[in-house]
């Protein structure tokens, strides 16, 4: 039996990293599930088995992208998909990014909010990342929604792929970042949920902004090898 120093009670063993929650009962929303990262995540996780809303600034506009993509996805208004959604994932245009999660704040208050949005410019000599003044897009999430539980996830992820109902399998890992672990764990969970994904912790969410900028050179793999290359962590 092994003890600490004062001799008081033997310390529980570490928790298993990939002992992860069951999140097949919750709803997830998309804010942004009309654009094509948005609608590639909806559909993946419906294709899973997982209820999911798309929200967009107009219902209709997002109940003719729902009957798109079917599995039972369903479309509303971004107000009325976060209300109806255990986990909102935020993946609307960074240039609207701080306007849409102000206008939320009451229908986001208590909800997960899983951020992966990437503040990026592009210019002639390709894409690059820009710095808001929070750090990072997530952690401009975390300073507008107060009473929500943000952290980071999805980033690096094709729209194409996502899209491509031939594919059965997405190769890659998700990092995920968050202050809770709890909350981590349960996007991983959810990430793991679509077929060849693993979510994989990568730090708090001070550490969002490099996990976001990071989609500026995958953009340049991408045009220079003509791909749609994602990430693999090693030895986890």
């Amino acid at each position: 039996m092994t003890t600490n120093d004062s001799g008081s009670a033997p310390m529980p063993p570490a928790k298993d990293p990939w002992d992860l929650p069951d999140v097949s009962g919750l709803t997830v929303g998309v804010l942004g599930g009309t654009g094509p990262q948005g609608r590639g995540l909806a559909y993946r996780f419906a294709r899973a088995g997982q209820k999911v809303v798309i929200g967009s600034r107009a219902a209709d506009r997002a109940e003719a992208a729902a009957a798109e993509l079917g599995h039972g996805v369903e479309g509303a208004d971004n107000a009325e998909c976060a209300r109806r959604s255990d986990i909102v994932i935020v993946a609307v245009p960074w240039d609207g990014h701080a306007k849409t999660l102000e206008s939320l704040r009451e229908e986001l208050a208590g909800k997960l909010v899983v951020d992966c949005v990437n503040p990026l410019g592009f210019d002639k000599k390709g894409a690059f990342a820009l710095k808001p003044e929070e750090g990072s897009a997530a952690e401009q999430a975390a300073a507008l929604l107060p009473g929500s539980r943000v952290t980071a996830a999805f980033h690096h992820l094709s729209a194409v792929l996502l899209q491509d109902e031939t594919i059965e399998e997405i190769d890659t890992d998700v990092m995920v970042l968050g202050e809770a672990r709890a909350d981590t764990d349960t996007v991983q969970a959810l990430a793991a949920r679509i077929p060849g994904m693993r979510g994989v912790f990568a730090g708090r969410l001070r550490n969002a902004h490099q996990v976001e900028s990071l989609v500026a050179n995958l953009i340049s793999v991408n045009r220079r090898y003509k791909a749609h290359a994602g990430l693999r962590t090693t030895d986890v």
